[in-house]
């Protein structure tokens, strides 16, 4: 069973090969062959926009790039979203009116999401994108900082508060 699976991966790779050998122009990039790092991001949708050219061929070309870049934005958006989903597990106690963090950082998500959902500037989606990444690690370091503190606090015979939660940051 998982060797025929494996054959047909195979033998799809090799036709896909194949076919982009034939037609240079139709070499696309797949989805998962996004950026790798920040500045790989930022240098690729803040670069300088080339002339155009009235040749048919660089007008699909430009089409292609234009294509790309909307989708590597919107798959970067949607890593960040879903990121924020999986951090905000982590976030279970509740907050003054009873509600539970979690529910109030995933509304909040959501908020600003939207709020930005038609933004077609670039520079300002990628400026977007970063501080989103910024503020989810940063959330979590700080999260697990202060788990430290307290596993220390209670190992060390703590001062006998018990607590219960993890405190604001």
């Amino acid at each position: 069973m998982t060797t025929m699976k494996l054959q047909r991966w195979r033998d799809l790779a090799i036709s896909m090969n194949r076919s982009s050998r034939t037609a240079p122009f139709l070499n696309l990039r797949f989805l998962h062959e996004g950026p790798d790092t920040v500045e790989e991001l930022f240098e690729r949708h803040t670069a300088a926009k080339k002339q155009k050219s009235s040749s048919i061929l660089d007008d699909e070309e430009e089409e292609l790039l234009n294509r790309r870049r909307l989708t590597s934005t919107r798959r970067e958006a949607l890593h960040l979203y879903r990121d924020i989903l999986r951090a905000t597990r982590f976030f279970a106690w509740p907050d003054a009116r009873g509600v539970p963090w979690r529910d109030v950082l995933r509304e909040n998500a959501r908020k600003e999401f939207e709020a930005a959902r038609f933004e077609k500037d670039p520079e300002i989606v990628t400026r977007l994108l970063i501080n989103g990444r910024d503020a989810v690690e940063s959330a979590l370091e700080k999260l697990a900082e202060k788990q430290r503190q307290q596993i220390e606090k209670e190992r060390g015979g703590g001062d006998g508060g018990g607590g219960g939660g993890y405190g604001r940051f």
